[in-house]
């Protein structure tokens, strides 16, 4: 024990003597730094003989001391400013650091009380909640709803219109643009980078390889403001190798975007029954036919239709022409009810959504001047949803041809006159006739309303008992739903009310404004025409 504590290890002898050496460089060095600073040329002092004064080298020192003193400071000035520099760019780095906490508030938004105050968290999903965004409001009226505009990546399709408003148009202001290619890259941010709850989360393609959405997927969407709470933006996207849509929900509170939901929206198996009340017009239901065969045979392939037929006069005819068509296309998937009995479009209504016994079902309750196009009967299926949401879509109504193409005879084909203009159309948001709605929820309210008589009113009821339910009604302009014109007769025993419905709804369905009115005021302007011409052969002969 005593020749362990005597004798020193040696790696501890060498740590000792290498502190030694360390220490006596430091030293050596500091010396050096303290030396005064002389000339290549001039002497040491003490040197040869020459003696300084203590003054002299208290001198030196004190010039020494200052010499670091005015060194130091300089060092700390630089740290200062090197310090303030850190902090600005600290300040700035967090400030861009809260912009995108924002964003991803806004996108991704999980109610996390440390990214922004409690009291502003709460308020906007306030706004979320008092808004008709996830469940429908009871409205005392059909004036009461808030309309949805659609749009695709190029075109708005709005109701109203005005001097600089159209029914169809490239938004013109910046701010709308900005906002629909804000809202359509927020889509893909969340369809893109999806969060733990959302279904399509680490979905892949069909090679295996991450499923990445672009602004070519975008398929169509709508918006609509309620002036107090913000604005709903409804959007669908879909992949071209793709059966499924995806569907994402968000909300601008008045604030940054908040999405309220991202799911995967399966519509390849939905059929359609499509039921159409008739009586007579057996030449309007062959044109019909040939759109329902171009659309629903051909391309959609996944569509019943219901035929109610009232009376016996045209009904060879109607048997004839479904006949011909399942000849022609092997097509199966319909049903011809006959009643023998005044036409009552509500009674057939009713009678067809009640004849489909196999389930569940998708109705489109259609007229027979309806054309529309297979990314209508899309739209009919994204939009519609049992126990939550019926699809009343806006119809753009064709004004008279003889009167629109009154330079062209005869006018063109009825495929050509399908354009969104103000001098072809208008959007018929006074009509509530074309309707998207599952069957359970038709029987649950009840139906229509077999009291009403004759022309228009029970549209109306029907769309108001939605309205009075907890059922979301989307109400929105879609392009591919026309309304061809037709000879309108307004019947001597319809009500007053129905009548005057009737007058206006024929009055708005001749032409546009700019054309009634030349209509109005022809014979003041061939008078014009021909004063004109008058004067002009004047001055010639004279």
């Amino acid at each position: 024990m005593s020749r362990r504590g005597s004798t020193l290890p040696t790696r501890a002898h060498w740590l000792l003597l290498g502190l030694a050496l360390l220490f006596s460089l430091v030293l050596f060095l500091y010396l050096l730094e303290c030396a005064p600073q002389t000339d290549g040329n001039a002497s040491l002092p003490g040197a040869v003989g020459e003696s300084y004064s203590r003054e002299y080298y208290q001198a030196l020192l004190q010039e020494q001391e200052e010499h670091y003193q005015t060194r130091a400071a300089s060092l700390k000035r630089q740290i200062a400013q090197l310090k303030q520099e850190l902090q600005e760019v600290s300040e700035k780095m967090k400030s861009l650091q809260e912009r995108r906490n924002v964003g991803a508030r806004g996108i991704g938004y999980h109610g996390n009380g440390e990214q922004a105050p409690g009291d502003l968290l709460g308020f906007l999903h306030s706004q979320i909640e008092k808004a008709e965004v996830s469940v429908g409001a009871k409205l005392p009226s059909e004036y009461s709803l808030v309309p949805f505009e659609s749009f695709t990546l190029m075109k708005v399709f709005q109701l109203e219109m005005g001097l600089t408003r159209h029914p169809e148009e490239k938004p013109v202001r910046k701010d709308k643009r900005d906002e629909l290619v804000e809202v359509i890259e927020a889509g893909l941010e969340v369809l893109n980078n999806p969060d733990e709850e959302d279904e399509q989360e680490n979905e892949e393609g069909p090679l295996g390889e991450k499923l990445i959405f672009n602004e070519n997927d975008f398929i169509e969407g709508y918006y609509r403001t309620e002036r107090d709470k913000g604005t709903q933006y409804e959007l669908f996207f879909k992949k071209a190798d793709l059966m499924e849509y995806r569907h994402v929900t968000l909300f601008r509170p008045f604030g940054p975007l908040m999405k309220v939901q991202s799911d995967v929206v399966d519509i390849s198996r939905a059929i359609i029954n499509i039921i159409m009340p008739l009586a007579q017009r057996t030449e309007a239901f062959t044109q019909f036919m040939q759109n329902f065969r171009d659309v629903c045979i051909h391309q959609d392939k996944r569509i019943h239709l219901t035929v109610v037929y009232f009376g016996k006069e045209g009904l060879s005819e109607v048997k004839s022409i479904l006949e011909s068509v399942t000849s022609e296309s092997n097509f199966h998937n319909y049903t011809l009810v006959s009643l023998n009995e005044e036409f009552n479009r509500g009674r057939g209504l009713n009678v067809g959504a009640r004849a489909w016994d196999k389930g569940e079902v998708l109705m489109f309750f259609c007229d027979v001047d309806i054309y529309f196009s297979a990314e209508f009967l899309n739209s009919c299926r994204l939009n519609a949803e049992p126990g939550r949401k019926v699809f009343y879509p806006v119809v753009f109504s064709l004004y008279n041809p003889a009167i629109v193409y009154a330079n062209q005879d005869p006018p063109p084909p009825v495929e050509q006159q399908l354009v969104h203009k103000k001098d072809s159309g208008f959007w018929r948001d006074f009509g509530f006739g074309m309707t998207c709605q599952y069957q359970s929820d038709f029987l649950t309210i009840g139906g229509f309303d077999m009291e009403v008589k004759g022309w228009g009113g029970e549209d109306v009821h029907l769309y108001r008992k939605y309205l009075h339910s907890d059922l979301i009604v989307v109400r929105t302009p879609v392009p591919g739903l026309f309304h061809l014109w037709h000879e309108k007769h307004c019947a001597d025993e319809l009500t007053p009310e129905q009548y005057r419905m009737c007058i206006q709804s024929k009055a708005m369905s001749e032409a546009s404004h700019s054309h009634l009115g030349m209509m109005v005021f022809r014979e003041e302007i061939e008078m014009h025409l021909h004063k004109q011409a008058y004067r002009t052969n004047s001055e010639a002969a004279g």
